[in-house]
């Protein structure tokens, strides 16, 4: 059905991950000797074509490359309303936005300075993100873990491999998969080994998650399409049938298949695979354990990556005591962000990384959350008073959600904005994408020409993202130049 996939085509939101090798030797010496010696390429090294011959201009001054990350200012004139107003007329005018909702606010004071039709519950696409991020935070330990074991099973022959909610075990040869720092299968084989236990026989638990393994407002295609695999409670590099591409196609049957990959690697018959459930008090025989969330967070944010979000997604329905579902995922993220004090008026989710086109978000909610995360004064980014001789505690966590956000110009799913159009916001604007056929959005934060740091939150609903996400990254440069006091 038209209208509910991720867009994935086209250079929207979809990129490969590029894995970056960097290789330092005489050889890179030679290519560029040899690309100096021929030098005909035109620019920066051609100046001109003079009387039908080529100009070489000299070699351009090496470049010294210092850089700096330096607090915003803390003495930057304040925007105004008025100002905001006015700078923003034209570009929120721009009928590629469509049905269109934003508010901006001030990160300083955490006053709203713009906004409209804020309050209008939206398709938020990806940005949904932005409360899975914030719900983590406020839930969970930033060096929270999930566990993969294999266990004893029912019978002598068999070995039962237990999903704890890690979709992120990698089965490549070399241990880099596609997620940085996720567990080894091959870690557990050698444990497997090193335990003497010997089967033919693999079972596969996914008993710690219940319900549906596809939410409402997903469409099967997307398996196919690279946007999601069903959430079940082990994969294999997130259920990628091409592990080191970002939206590769998925497998149907992730757990299945992790299953099948363990047996293969112990030299097992892949065809002696099955879901079952571990006996009680089985003997665990080997262990893995994920990333950091802390890690796991930013590779969700920047990426934009719906797995994690959801896997994420039940660790927080755990925590707040629900069951480890979709309805439980929400159920967890909407009690611990209303006990944070955020109004959660208007708002309709059904999973946690924004892929269903029946959530609906606000603006204000999605601006409220980025605002507190880097207001000084928050209760959230303040300090705990230490004890006598114990060492001061570190900053509530949920100002860590500003650098999980993509920058402009050049990480994750921003990588390819602001490159050619709006460049001057490049590198200032750091924000969460979301793209989805029916919407756009753009939620996130930037340092105005005044020093100030502006907050916002940009949502357009029922135009085609080729369209609507220009229009929105020229208000988020227009915020970017605006000296708005």
């Amino acid at each position: 059905m038209a209208g509910r996939n991720k867009q994935n085509i086209g250079g929207l939101e979809a990129k490969r991950r590029r894995r970056t090798w960097i290789v330092v030797s005489s050889a890179l010496v030679v290519v560029l000797v040899a690309a100096a010696a021929v030098v005909l390429t035109v620019k920066p090294w051609t100046e001109e074509f003079r009387h039908g011959g080529l100009t070489i201009a000299a070699p351009p001054s090496p470049v010294r490359v210092l850089p700096q990350v330096a607090p915003a200012p803390t003495n930057g004139p304040a925007p105004t309303a008025a100002g905001l107003t006015a700078a923003l007329a034209a570009v929120v005018a721009n009928p590629d936005l469509g049905v269109f909702a934003a508010q901006v606010s001030d990160a300083d004071t955490g006053e709203v300075l713009w906004g409209h039709d804020a309050d209008k519950a939206m398709i938020p696409a990806s940005t949904a993100k932005i409360l899975t991020t914030a719900a983590a935070l406020l839930a969970l330990p930033a060096d929270h873990r999930v566990t993969t074991k294999v266990v004893t099973g029912g019978a002598a022959n068999e070995l039962v491999l237990v999903g704890g909610g890690d979709p992120t075990l990698t089965a490549q040869p070399d241990g880099k998969g596609y997620y940085p720092d996720g567990p080894k299968l091959s870690d557990l084989v050698a444990q497997i080994k090193a335990s003497g236990r010997t089967a033919d026989t693999i079972v596969v638990d996914v008993s710690a998650y219940t319900g549906p393994t596809m939410a409402q407002g997903w469409l099967t295609e997307d398996i196919a399409g690279g946007s999601i695999a069903p959430i079940e409670p082990v994969m294999i590099d997130g259920g990628r049938l091409e592990p080191l591409v970002e939206y590769s196609p998925r497998t149907p049957t992730p757990a299945l298949d992790a299953g099948k990959a363990l047996a293969t690697a112990l030299g097992l018959d892949p065809n002696r695979v099955r879901l079952g459930t571990a006996p009680a008090g089985a003997t665990q025989v080997a262990a893995v354990r994920s990333a950091p969330l802390r890690d796991r967070l930013r590779d969700m944010m920047v990426h934009s990556d719906d797995v994690l979000a959801e896997t994420i997604g039940r660790e927080i329905a755990a925590a707040a005591g629900a069951e480890r579902s979709f309805t439980g995922t929400v159920t967890g993220m909407t009690t611990t962000l209303q006990a944070a004090g955020f109004d959660l008026t208007g708002t309709t989710l059904h999973d946690a990384g924004g892929l269903s086109v029946d959530d609906k978000i606000t603006p204000s909610l999605l601006d409220r959350i980025v605002t507190v995360a880097a207001l000084p004064t928050s209760p959230f980014n303040q300090s705990n008073p230490a004890g006598d001789g114990a060492a001061e505690a570190a900053p509530a966590p949920l100002a860590a959600l500003l650098d999980y956000l993509p920058v402009a110009g050049a990480t994750g799913s921003l990588s390819d904005r602001y490159t050619v159009r709006d460049r001057a916001a490049a590198g200032w604007v750091r924000a969460k994408t979301g793209t989805l056929d029916v919407a756009s959005s753009l939620v996130g934060y930037v340092l105005d020409r005044d020093g100030r740091v502006l907050t916002f939150a940009l949502m357009s609903n029922d135009r085609l993202p080729g369209l609507s996400r220009p229009a929105l990254d020229a208000i988020a440069a227009t915020l970017r130049n605006c000296g708005c006091s």
